[in-house]
């Protein structure tokens, strides 16, 4: 039977799951709470009470960020190598960006995202395609995870500078980047901002074209796709595009932010 606020007995509740449930409340940072502030302690431990009860009596499935095991990842890995580079350093010559040096986090949303059909679906995202049933492979939450946690152990990769462009130029088009992806492309999670740092200029050239043209970002369910998606509309030009991505890739390697 569905549990609800009726049927559900609060005295019965799994402690474990509570307390996962009040971890989850603990841990939120939204602005939106910034209209909490000045509220008292007792009123806002009342308030957190409340919304992990509603956590509970919803039955909302919390983000379940399974540890991923390196060693089971590994194996996981070899058909990724086959593209990706035995270090997951990329190459160009098979349309495979770097994965290694990549924020773990970004790395599972995509690869959720590939599986689903957010990425990768559009008709003319022909590199995209490619990527969706190498993805599929990974069957569960667990073997993406441990996929990840391998990459993750790899060495950060150092992609040769491929892109022509002006990179002072650059730097004044990458100002609108920075609040989000940082002054040396480090990215940060609770921006939901990938890290830009260490990875192929091609490659980035390709996903601003794409966001631009929306095949990437145009998903009804690719929220933080279309942000950036907006964002991309600011580059006008081939020579804007060519002039950011190769300022990028003259980035200094700075670890990214939380």
């Amino acid at each position: 039977m569905p549990v609800s606020a009726a049927n559900y007995k609060f005295d019965s509740c799994d402690p474990c799951f509570y307390r996962a449930c009040t971890a989850a409340v603990t841990s939120v940072r939204l602005p939106a709470l910034s209209m909490f502030a000045g509220v008292s302690k007792p009123i806002m431990r009342t308030l957190r009470h409340s919304l992990v009860m509603l956590l509970v009596i919803s039955g909302i499935s919390l983000p379940a960020n399974a540890a991923g095991d390196a060693e089971r990842g590994k194996a996981l890995f070899a058909l990724c190598a086959a593209c990706h580079g035995q270090n997951a350093e990329g190459m160009a010559a098979l349309n495979a960006p770097a994965n290694a040096g990549q924020d773990p986090w970004y790395m599972i949303r995509q690869l959720k995202n590939f599986k689903t059909g957010i990425r990768g679906a559009h008709p003319d995202d022909a590199f995209g395609a490619q990527m969706r049933p190498m993805a599929m492979v990974l069957a569960t939450d667990q073997q993406i995870a441990d996929v990840v946690a391998y990459i993750n152990g790899l060495e950060l990769p150092d992609p040769p500078q491929t892109v022509d462009g002006d990179i002072e130029l650059g730097k004044q088009a990458y100002e609108t980047c920075i609040p989000c992806h940082g002054e040396f492309g480090e990215g940060a999670q609770a921006l939901d901002a990938p890290r830009l740092s260490n990875q192929h200029d091609w490659y980035i050239v390709r996903q601003i074209e794409n966001f631009i043209a929306g095949i990437r970002g145009g998903h009804q369910n690719d929220v933080y796709g279309a942000q950036m998606r907006i964002m991309s509309q600011m580059l006008e030009s081939d020579e804007r595009i060519r002039a950011v991505s190769a300022y990028i890739a003259s980035l200094e390697y700075r670890p990214g932010a939380e």
